[in-house]
């Protein structure tokens, strides 16, 4: 695939999450994708569950900021925005809102993502809607 499609991919990959469709998140990734963030590794079935959290507890919002592409990976630097609208992680909602800068590494093989690396100031989130540090 060209640096170009692989990008594309990663700009689906950012529409689907916007979107809360964890179907076409699914789509997306190779059957033994690796996927890495915030809170450890592991398949898309750990992931889904993680990032449906996000996306009903935080109603969370990714704005491409930044991406490069070289060969078969993709880099991307994130605004993610969000507000606490439903129970995250055990907690109830807040009501406040966050803003973040989060970035991506994502590796690619035929047009599907098989590893996802991900980044963000989980802390700086923390305060923001008002959750317990540590």
């Amino acid at each position: 695939m060209s640096e170009e499609s692989n990008k594309q991919v990663v700009r689906d990959y950012v529409a689907a999450f916007n979107r809360g469709d964890l179907d076409a998140l699914r789509a997306l990734f190779a059957p033994d994708a690796e996927i890495q963030g915030v809170l450890g590794a592991g398949t898309m079935d750990r992931a889904a569950s993680i990032w449906r959290q996000l996306i009903e507890g935080l109603a969370i919002n990714l704005t491409i900021e930044e991406m490069i592409a070289e060969d078969d990976h993709v880099a991307v630097r994130y605004t993610e925005r969000g507000t606490f609208r439903g129970e995250f992680l055990g907690h109830p909602p807040t009501g406040k809102s966050y803003e973040l800068i989060a970035m991506e590494w994502f590796t690619l093989r035929d047009g599907l993502i098989t590893r996802r690396w991900g980044a963000r100031d989980a802390a700086s989130q923390a305060r923001q809607i008002g959750l317990p540090l540590g």
